[in-house]
């Protein structure tokens, strides 16, 4: 199951570098010739695209690497980092989009060619349909990277979006508005640092083991109580690695079993969470004997 989801991922990735790849260069040729800072400022961001997804990608092939004896839970941590640096990209493109934009705003110019327009609508619908695409996969393998990744596909979208309305006012209303189009440049680089922050909080909460997972606790008290000699479960504690989750669980058994009793209960209960929760990597389970106080720490 891991390996489907890293070779799912790498796909989608590569998928995007592709895209990325021919996109940005048909806008920044497009806006160019057709005299459209709009498209040239949406072309510069599918480029930083092209480099977030290629980091992306080494973070994937690097995160496959087993567990060693220095990284006993396996790499699988690289990806929040390569999400912050996604996020990076992110804010370097929309701070360049938004200066050149100022600039072209003050420098008169000549209106955008109308042929600049069916391009765009047809980048629209492409980059819509990219976006759906990976996040879809980064839905299913639970991958924060691929979701930033994915989010790079909807904003330049959105950048799309803003330039042709922009264009499209300058087309429509002439003389005296050829600027609307350098307006949505910078609108939509704004939209692009919102973006930016949406896809950067979840992943500072993962690398700072913010409990997020109250669903996934609520599913491993369940199945734990279906397993015989499970009387019940006090604290459950979830960290997320990558794709993966890190359990400590300690659960209430006959306080009169032996030790031996308690580590084959233990396994038992271990290897049927990860029956039924694939996406959980390690459990570290704890016993704890049934009628004794609970601790005034309990926190879940």
């Amino acid at each position: 199951m891991e390996a489907s989801n890293e070779s799912s991922a790498i796909k989608a990735t590569y998928f995007s570098i592709v895209g990325n790849t021919l996109l940005a260069a048909i806008k920044l040729i497009s806006g160019f010739l057709g005299n459209s800072y709009a498209l040239v400022a949406d072309g510069i961001e599918s480029t930083a695209d092209i480099f977030s997804s290629f980091f992306v990608l080494l973070g994937f092939k690097y995160a496959q690497r087993p567990p060693d004896e220095n990284h006993p839970y396996g790499h699988s941590r690289i990806e929040p980092l390569i999400t912050f640096l996604v996020v990076a990209f992110l804010v370097t493109s929309a701070t360049v989009i938004a200066y050149e934009s100022i600039i072209n705003i003050s420098t008169p110019h000549k209106i955008p060619e109308a042929w600049t327009l069916i391009v765009l609508a047809v980048i629209i619908l492409w980059k819509e349909a990219s976006y759906r695409y990976v996040l879809s996969k980064s839905r299913k393998i639970n991958s924060s990277s691929l979701k930033a990744d994915a989010w790079h596909h909807r904003s330049d979208a959105i950048t799309s979006v803003t330039a042709f309305i922009g264009i499209s006012i300058a087309l429509v209303f002439g003389k005296g508005y050829e600027t609307a189009d350098d307006w949505a440049a910078l609108f939509a680089s704004a939209f692009i640092l919102y973006n930016a922050y949406l896809i950067f909080r979840p992943a500072l909460g993962e690398i700072m083991d913010e409990h997020l997972y109250d669903d996934l606790v609520k599913d491993i008290r369940e199945i734990s109580m279906t397993v015989d000699g499970i009387k019940g479960t006090e604290k459950c504690f979830v960290r997320k690695a990558g794709m993966k989750y890190l359990v400590e669980l300690h659960v209430i058994v006959n306080a009169k079993i032996t030790v031996e009793e308690g580590h084959f209960l233990a396994h038992k209960l271990q290897d049927k969470l990860q029956n039924k929760l694939p996406e959980i990597s390690h459990i570290t389970t704890h016993i704890e004997p049934e009628n004794k106080k609970p601790a005034a720490n309990k926190l879940r």
